[in-house]
């Protein structure tokens, strides 16, 4: 099946939902990074929440997430849009720990428990939003919420898994955005918290065949959801021989001359998507004209 993400409201619109599949999404961007198991999840974790955050969006919007710890794998950073397109990278791709106590790969080891999440908006105004909330504990799906709670005083649960096949790939990653909305009272809350408290973890679910308006069903009810909408997501990187050379271009004469006289050529790869472009010396002198 095909990744997807759904959008609904609940109890009479009190609240709001979003549940997605994204083992296609989480696995080339996996495949291209060659992350290990440890980095894999981490970096599938944040893109799910990042997706979903992308879909609250309209029309040419898009945001961008960069989560900082103090763990090995350095900088995630995270690009969506509101048409489910999505792209991610982690610094260190090579990290892996043994199991958690939980019996769980160890995200919070691998990301840190230090450090900052921060959220940057791009609304199409003249100024983007931006708001930043220290990390609370590194599993990332507890740490959207307090951005969420935090930063954007929204009530929230953030749930977000990923499970890794012996082989690297990936077998199931998923999530799901709870939201409470003005007039949701201590009766849905309760009612919410309880089942939260009673359901498998999000990746046994996707695991087990569960598409996300059956999440939704199991997190909030059959008779209290309604389903608004339901999109296709997958990994888009929105890199280009062209967007490079205008980079390029942005460096200034001298350091086009630079790459001229010493290397005679230039090469850079994108940290998202790993394709690699490459310059020739004329490229470069026509670049350098440009400039």
């Amino acid at each position: 099946m095909s990744d997807y993400l759904v959008k609904a409201t609940a109890f009479e619109g009190k609240v709001r939902a979003y549940a997605t599949q994204t083992t296609e999404m989480v696995g080339e961007a996996v495949r291209r990074q060659g992350t290990w198991a440890t980095a894999s999840a981490a970096l599938g974790r944040a893109m799910t929440a990042g997706l979903m955050m992308g879909s609250m969006l309209k029309g040419d919007d898009k945001i961008t997430i960069k989560i900082e710890g103090d763990g090995p794998i350095g900088a995630i950073v995270v690009d969506s849009n509101a048409k489910g397109e999505t792209r991610g990278y982690v610094k260190n791709p090579n990290v892996h720990f043994d199991l958690n106590e939980h019996g769980k790969l160890d995200v919070a080891r691998a990301v840190g428990t230090e450090g900052f999440l921060s959220v940057v908006k791009d609304l199409g105004m003249r100024e983007n939003f931006t708001g930043s909330v220290p990390l609370i504990s590194g599993e990332l799906g507890e740490d959207f919420t307090y951005y969420f709670v935090s930063s954007e005083q929204v009530p929230s649960s953030v749930g977000v898994g990923v499970l890794v096949n012996p082989d690297e790939t990936i077998l199931a990653s998923g999530g799901f955005v709870i939201q409470m909305m003005p007039g949701a009272d201590d009766a849905i809350i309760e009612e919410i918290e309880k089942r939260l408290s009673q359901i498998p973890p999000i990746s046994k679910l996707i695991q087990a065949g569960m598409p996300p308006e059956e999440m939704l069903y199991a997190l909030l009810g059959d008779d209290n959801v309604k389903i608004l909408d339901k999109m296709p997501v997958a990994f888009a990187c929105s890199c280009s021989k062209e967007r490079i050379a205008n980079a390029i271009i942005g460096l200034g004469k001298d350091e086009i001359k630079a790459m001229i006289e010493e290397d005679g050529g230039a090469e850079t790869t994108c940290h998202f998507c790993n394709e690699s472009y490459v310059f020739s010396k004329e490229e470069l002198e026509e670049l350098y004209q440009e400039a």
